[in-house]
């Protein structure tokens, strides 16, 4: 049976960035939507995508922008082959904002409700710098150097700031109501709250009550949105963080512990090894000759 709702690994995999082409085996992209915000730009050709009740024909050097949870799909133009690069996001995980300025996902969340341009021209992309954002993640994400997840957010820093500018200059203005939305968490962003706190020991009965619902309700509704308990995501976060800190830091076990949220080493050997199949320390002697 065909579902719209597209599966994702939102929760390990907050970005997603590659290149593709009508001549792949799954091309046309059907009817769906997912929880990230994707944001295509065309490097040759044409294709025609449906996004919501709009329809539009991209050409080369336009961008357009998904939002979450907005229906899409691709399709062809003509018979000539088409290029284009791809982002995806979540946007609950941007956090770095000043303290002036409300989240990104809040400010996104008004310009969505506001019906602000979701299809770049050529002109408006290149002003956004967009052809060097997504070669430079996508080169980023293909290497996996050291740090490539922070110049892979940078750079979208980078390109999602140029586009609000892109609609300031149209009219779009961050309001009263941008700022109040700032303190809401429902189940679709209260990721980046469990993210923020993740050192803190961070409990579900405490994120529950983030989303205004009941421990059962919201672990159920976790649960279903996710593909996880929510008690197993703040463990696979924790590991994934400690894994960061095997691989680019020499910092011992005991200090890893303390900062993943761990209440000792042990805790964190006994989550790893479940986990991952191997202890921290093997997992550290592996990737120092990768």
């Amino acid at each position: 049976m065909y579902f719209l709702f597209e599966e994702g690994d939102v929760l390990n995999r907050p970005v997603e960035c590659f290149y593709f082409d009508t001549l792949s085996k799954y091309f046309p992209v059907r009817a769906h939507w997912h929880f990230y915000m994707e944001l295509v730009l065309m490097l040759s050709g044409s294709v025609v995508i449906s996004n919501g009740s709009e329809k539009y024909t991209p050409h080369q050097g336009e961008m357009v922008l998904f939002h979450p949870k907005a229906v899409h799909s691709m399709s062809a133009a003509g018979q000539d082959a088409a290029r284009y690069a791809v982002i995806k996001l979540d946007i609950n995980r941007m956090n770095l904002t000043p303290s002036y300025a409300p989240k990104l996902r809040s400010i996104f969340r008004s310009a969505e409700r506001k019906g602000m341009n979701t299809l770049f021209s050529s002109a408006q992309t290149s002003a956004a710098g967009a052809q060097e954002v997504f070669s430079r993640c996508i080169d980023e994400m293909t290497r996996q150097e050291y740090g490539f997840d922070l110049v892979i957010r940078t750079e979208l820093y980078r390109l999602l700031i140029n586009i609000l500018r892109c609609w300031q200059e149209q009219g779009f203005s961050v309001d009263s109501e941008t700022y109040s939305e700032d303190s809401r968490y429902d189940i679709y962003n209260i990721t980046e709250y469990i993210d923020q706190r993740l050192a803190q020991g961070v409990q579900v009965s405490e994120i529950a009550e983030q989303c205004g619902m009941s421990y059962s309700y919201f672990a159920k509704n976790f649960l279903s949105v996710y593909g996880k308990t929510c008690k197993e995501y703040i463990e696979e976060m924790r590991i994934i963080k400690a894994e960061e800190y095997l691989i680019f830091t020499d910092l011992d076990l005991d200090r890893i512990s303390r900062e993943t949220g761990f209440a000792d080493s042990p805790h964190l050997i006994k989550s790893f090894r479940k986990l991952r199949g191997i202890t921290p320390k093997q997992f550290r002697m592996k990737n120092l000759f990768k």
